[in-house]
């Protein structure tokens, strides 16, 4: 059964898309810890991180800081943190996460975003990729 993650890969669930290429696809979390909260997940489906082979891991993290980069260029913040975390999904998923505090670390302090400002900052961020 396909994971959540891969339905939004494939369209079937919608999302406000980042960055994607052959192997990976990047996009704004639903229930981020702060303004422009985005993850970047591999388009093959693998549980654990460590259960990826080396060559797969490295072009995660690379597309994970090109992301990272832009994100660090269109949304005010301190750093833009990264973090592998999380058993609710099956599949692979790099968190990145603008921050102001620890507190935004956490994943107990949630940003409420409408509908607009979420497709204001992806654009931002997509802005701040080229």
């Amino acid at each position: 059964m396909a994971s959540i993650f891969t339905k939004i890969i494939n369209g079937d669930i919608p999302c406000y898309k980042i960055a994607e290429d052959d192997d990976h696809f990047a996009f704004l979390d639903i229930n981020p810890n702060a303004k422009g909260h985005t993850l970047c997940v591999p388009k093959k489906e693998v549980d654990k991180i460590l259960d990826m082979d080396e060559a797969s891991y490295m072009k995660l993290m690379a597309f994970s800081r090109k992301v990272g980069l832009a994100l660090e260029k269109a949304v005010p913040c301190k750093r833009v943190g990264m973090t592998v975390i999380g058993l609710e999904v099956p599949h692979v998923h790099v968190h990145l996460i603008p921050l102001q505090s620890m507190a935004n670390a956490t994943f107990q302090h949630k940003e409420n975003l409408t509908p607009e400002a979420f497709e204001k900052v992806a654009e931002e961020i997509r802005a701040a990729l080229t």
